[in-house]
């Protein structure tokens, strides 16, 4: 295990936060389950039928772990109460948020809303829209924050890399956001850099990536960067960070020592905001297959509670990992 995971694994299990997992129907979520309680790393709940669970991995102890079946369960009526009042204004009825309260995915967001639970992580078998579609309904961006946006916690290989400087990057974005405008690029390189500090322990160096260093090129795709570099630094202003910079000046010394002389960022970047999800998308798998690089994620940042959205071809131990970073998102201060 590397360094940066063990050191993610050790801090979330000194915070003895509760993570709720909806997919109790699938055996890697159940044996995460199991594993993130046996390792310490945070109190977990289970949604679903209990014997069901029980008898679908009769090999997994779950003694330790809660299992909470909403047809069952006392609190779905209050929670249904919680969910109408939410969005009666948007056209829901008690009779659809009753409804709607019986679904695993829904009953774990509002166990969050209701502060029975401290973060939430799925998508092992569901699609993003249905993570993500309770948790903007129902828990909603940060104050202040107008996008949910999503990174990958970039690990470089036990044998190093010799640009890596801190052991691994932030990538962002690279799962959610297809073509930002200047406003949310901003806000994504201000939160991925939040996320570098909390998650990674990393002291954020941000470059906005183009194919342009420093007006090397002309063209509209340079021109937003260079837009959302500077609503970046009036977000935040003591953020350090610089744009529009190529890849290899970003992470190269001695390509930034001649294409961004005198830049604090160029050349030891750990933080990637890249223009649009083809490019973030594409540079995450190549640095992943091409680099060995371990990929972590994708995940959110900009809730004003913490909910991550699980990759359907993760395994039992991307999701243990994932539940010890969504502990360590109640830290953020958005």
């Amino acid at each position: 295990m590397s360094k940066v995971m063990e050191s993610i694994k050790s801090r979330a299990a000194l915070l003895g936060k509760h993570i709720v997992l909806p997919e109790g129907e699938d055996g890697r979520v159940v044996a995460a389950a199991a594993a993130a309680v046996k390792e310490g790393i945070a109190k977990v709940t289970l949604i679903g039928d209990p014997d069901e669970i029980r008898k679908n991995n009769p090999t997994v102890d779950l003694s330790s772990v809660n299992i909470v079946n909403p047809k069952t369960s006392e609190k779905r009526a209050s929670y249904a109460k919680i969910l109408y009042e939410l969005r009666k204004a948007k056209g829901m009825t008690e009779e659809d948020a009753d409804k709607l309260s019986y679904d695993n995915t829904y009953f774990g967001v509002l166990m969050l809303k209701a502060g029975d639970a401290d973060g939430l992580v799925s998508g092992a078998c569901h699609s993003t829209a249905n993570t993500l579609r309770p948790g903007l309904q129902i828990i909603k961006t940060a104050p202040g924050v107008p996008l949910v946006s999503s990174y990958f916690l970039m690990i470089a290989p036990e044998c190093g890399n010799q640009y890596c400087e801190d052991g691994c990057y932030i990538y962002a974005d690279c799962g959610l956001e297809q073509n930002p405008d200047p406003d949310k690029l901003a806000y994504i390189a201000v939160a991925s850099a939040k996320s570098a500090v909390c998650i990674a322990e990393l002291e954020p160096r941000v470059a906005m990536l183009s194919h342009s260093t420093k007006g090397s090129a002309k063209h509209a795709d340079v021109d937003k960067v260079l837009a959302a570099l500077a609503k970046a630094r009036e977000i935040s202003p003591e953020l350090n960070i610089d744009g529009e910079l190529q890849a290899d000046a970003a992470i190269v010394p001695s390509v930034a020592k001649s294409k961004a002389p005198g830049s604090s960022v160029a050349g030891h970047a750990n933080v990637l905001i890249f223009p649009d999800l083809d490019a973030g998308n594409i540079a995450y798998k190549l640095t992943e297959r091409l680099g060995g690089f371990m990929a972590v994620g994708p995940l959110c940042q900009g809730f004003a509670k913490p909910i991550n959205d699980l990759s359907r071809g993760c395994k039992a131990e991307d999701i243990v990992v994932a539940i010890a970073i969504t502990a360590l998102q109640t830290q953020i201060q958005w």
